[in-house]
């Protein structure tokens, strides 16, 4: 059975990327992506339907792009696909200041996190954070508060405000505005782009092409990555005992999605995969898994209500029952 080292190895040559595909998936996202957002402004009367339903189902399938084109230029971030091209460069660079995600405080808190995923005691930068169960009862009101706010689901479903917008954005410009002075420039195109819409094209495109859009995305791929870590299953441990590879395996779960689901979330719930070699192609995560057998049995998850809510009622970690617990088993009413 492979472990550490040697099942990264075992990864490698699936970390070459397929330059067409690379091309093909990013160029028809974009489109896909493009013409979405087109159709929030136009959309024919079809059959009697009006307009507005096929402006409404554009809204939403502009959000699921969104998604799908982030964890693209996700992957290109983490040198995935598509280096040294400078289209590409510019075509991310873009995307991420539209996206609200300043490229490169995105990658230095993402990087943190991945060299950092399932310690107990280290800064939560880039990841939600995690208390032990001693540590949440030994905590003030304040801490308490600060602590499950950002865990809370409220936090999730408005990340579009408090995850990007806030913390994002103006937390990092205020914590150091010479170092973080495009966060204040996103902002700033943001809201530009914002009131050029509802000028020209009225409140009604603003939302549907605009701000609903931004909003399910934003809170879906909150989600995602709170799941992607806080499930059932997972284990964290003290800094000492902490290895990148079991980190990978235990401590990040595969999402259940139909081929639909991995499709649009361009095969994120691989993520016990990206997390034990990150420099594999979305494209090749289920290809990896299916070829090595140490990562055929992660802990699982999905988008049913029931799994959900799960995941959403964990709060610390017990290390005496080596798990995540809730109030109930913390003995809180």
């Amino acid at each position: 059975m492979l472990t550490g080292k040697e099942l990264i190895l075992a990864t490698k040559p699936f970390a070459r990327e397929i330059r067409w595909k690379s091309w093909y998936h990013t160029i028809t996202g974009f489109l896909l992506l493009i013409g979405s957002i087109i159709g929030t402004y136009i959309f024919p009367t079809i059959w009697g339907i009006p307009a507005i339903f096929g402006r409404i189902l554009c809204s939403i399938f502009t959000a699921i792009m969104l998604s799908r084109v982030f964890i693209i230029f996700h992957d290109y971030q983490h040198h995935a696909i598509l280096q040294k091209s400078l289209f590409a460069n510019f075509l991310f660079t873009i995307f991420g200041i539209y996206m609200i995600t300043p490229p490169n405080i995105w990658k230095r808190s993402h990087d943190h996190h991945h060299n950092n995923n399932a310690k107990l005691f280290s800064a939560s930068i880039g990841s939600f954070p995690i208390m032990t169960k001693q540590k949440f009862m030994e905590a003030d009101k304040k801490e308490r508060f600060y602590y499950l706010a950002v865990r809370h689901p409220l936090n999730m479903f408005f990340a579009y405000l408090t995850t990007f917008m806030y913390g994002m954005c103006i937390q990092s410009f205020m914590s150091n505005p010479r170092r973080h002075w495009d966060s204040l420039a996103v902002l700033i195109i943001h809201f530009s782009i914002a009131t050029f819409l509802f000028f020209h094209f009225g409140w009604l495109t603003l939302i549907l092409s605009f701000i609903l859009p931004f909003f399910l995305s934003h809170m879906l791929g909150s989600y995602l990555f709170y799941a992607q870590h806080n499930f059932p299953e997972a284990i964290y441990k003290p800094n000492t005992e902490w290895n990148y590879s079991g980190a990978a395996l235990e401590s990040s779960s595969f999402m259940k999605l139909n081929a639909i689901g991995h499709w649009m979330t361009a095969n994120i719930g691989y993520h016990h995969v990206h997390h034990l070699n990150s420099r594999i192609p979305f494209y090749r995560l289920p290809e990896a898994m299916a070829a090595i057998p140490e990562l055929q049995h992660p802990g699982t998850t999905s988008l049913f209500p029931s799994d959900i809510i799960k995941c959403l009622r964990l709060k610390a970690w017990d290390p005496d029952k080596n798990k995540m617990v809730g109030y109930e088993e913390m003995g809180i009413a």
